[in-house]
């Protein structure tokens, strides 16, 4: 398909989008922003909700890429991954992060220049929902791999909550 482009989207966008598609997450409770990949028609292809570190690591420094998912036209994932990397770094972020289920290839993470870090688990937020029914915390018991891009000259890796510098 050609024509393809980012675009801004609103978080309501994204969450219906994400509602959708996403085969194991739903909406998310806020962000920092978010984006799609549109046709010539607008038709909405993909999209990537950023917000906050999971983990509870600097949110002015780090940003995490909290849902990414597209409807399986080629080259989405891969382009929004990229443009996620652009706007952070663009913004003024030190560092993207993500987490995908270590089961997931994570093509599209290392054809937009990303590198796996680590296995992981993120501590995450589990409380009980708005409408006081449980949240379901399948996702929480599946491993997971880190994968990020360090944006900031000089840095070599992101140490829990400090920055390592190279030497």
């Amino acid at each position: 398909m050609t024509g393809l482009r980012i675009t801004p989207l609103e978080l309501r966008e994204a969450n219906e989008f994400v509602e959708r598609v996403h085969r194991h997450h739903g909406r998310v409770q806020g962000h920092r922003f978010s984006i799609g990949v549109v046709d010539e028609e607008g038709v909405v292809h993909g999209c990537a909700v950023c917000g906050r570190p999971t983990s509870g690591l600097d949110p002015k420094r780090i940003l995490e890429v909290t849902r990414l998912c597209s409807d399986g036209t080629p080259n989405v994932c891969s382009m929004l991954y990229g443009a996620v990397v652009r706007a952070a770094k663009a913004i003024g972020y030190e560092r993207v992060q993500t987490y995908i289920y270590q089961e997931e290839h994570g093509s599209s993470l290392l054809a937009s220049g990303w590198r796996f870090e680590r296995n992981a688990h993120p501590s995450g937020r589990h409380r009980a929902r708005g409408d006081g029914q449980p949240r379901d915390t399948t996702h929480v018991e599946i491993e997971k791999a880190l994968w990020v891009r360090d944006l900031s000259p000089g840095l070599k890796q992101w140490s829990h909550h400090r920055r390592v510098k190279v030497e």
